[in-house]
């Protein structure tokens, strides 16, 4: 499973300003990111917003991003829920051409049990022969994924094959890594330790940030996979503020801002998030021209 070593970006959805999907921006933004260098792309997870698109427009908005990606990267589509049973039905409609992964997090809302964690990804695991990548993000969900769980799933089926892992907990995370199979991955979906992970054993990140600075969080995903950590450092303390921002008042909010900032796509958000601040999108002006 090499294509998801490195840098994937949990893509935004852009929108126009009436709050309908703007096409023609999403192709500038698989541009901007291929042209940066990341390994994959990651179509409808939590930063595309797409708690807040209809099952039309993320049908669309999938088959969209196929096309206009046309294999030049890996693509993996975000599809995940707290009602288990429509979350299969979703996952066995879905048209599978033209990507390499299913992204799923965790039930929110609900906090089932470990076992009702498990049941719930045997049954997305036996509804489709796609990969699947876990997702745990417990400050999303209201529940975390138990290193148990995970390595039990990832033993069990083969087409488990990783987790993005977002708890924060390194407790977690260093159980995780000792009790894994060889071959399954564990992927960041923590921009601010990315790098840590990495150097406990990590493939690389599923990034919000790199929706932004696709080239400079690539080229640090990497240095720190080759063993480069001095250079890796560099880069990765340059970027510590600007990281920072992109969460300050919510996510994708920040990361939209700088997209505009930077001429790829609007920040236009449907509700309930709402734009950054004035005082904050002005901050991330300034950290965009430092970092350059």
């Amino acid at each position: 499973m090499n294509r998801f070593y490195g840098t994937g970006v949990a893509m935004v959805t852009p929108f126009q300003a009436d709050g309908q999907v703007d096409y023609p921006a999403l192709e500038k933004l698989i541009d901007h990111l291929i042209d940066g260098g990341v390994e994959y792309l990651v179509s409808l997870g939590t930063t595309g917003e797409s708690a807040t698109l209809s099952k039309e427009e993320k049908k669309k908005v999938w088959e969209f991003t196929a096309k206009y990606v046309n294999k030049r990267v890996a693509l993996v589509a975000g599809i995940g829920g707290n009602n288990t049973h429509e979350t299969v039905n979703e996952i066995a409609a879905f048209d599978v051409e033209g990507y390499d992964a299913i992204l799923s997090a965790s039930p929110h809302y609900n906090k089932p049990t470990q076992e009702g964690i498990y049941q719930h990804y045997k049954a997305i695991a036996q509804a489709t022969k796609l990969p699947v990548i876990l997702y745990n993000v417990p400050s999303r969900t209201g529940s975390s994924i138990a290193a148990e769980t995970t390595v039990r799933l990832a033993k069990e089926f083969k087409n488990i094959i990783g987790i993005k892992e977002a708890s924060g907990s390194f407790d977690l995370l260093n159980q995780l890594f000792r009790d894994k199979p060889e071959d399954f991955l564990v992927i960041s979906g923590d921009d601010p330790i990315s790098l840590q992970m990495v150097a406990m054993g990590g493939v690389g990140v599923i990034s919000v940030v790199g929706n932004a600075l696709p080239r400079q969080f690539s080229d640090m995903i990497r240095k720190c996979l080759e063993g480069d950590f001095k250079k890796a450092h560099a880069a990765h303390y340059s970027m510590i503020e600007f990281t920072r921002l992109m969460f300050t008042e919510g996510s994708p909010a920040g990361v939209k801002s700088a997209l505009k900032t930077l001429g790829v796509c609007g920040d236009t958000l449907r509700l309930p998030l709402v734009n950054v601040s004035s005082a904050i999108e002005e901050k991330i002006k300034e950290q965009i021209q430092l970092i350059g």
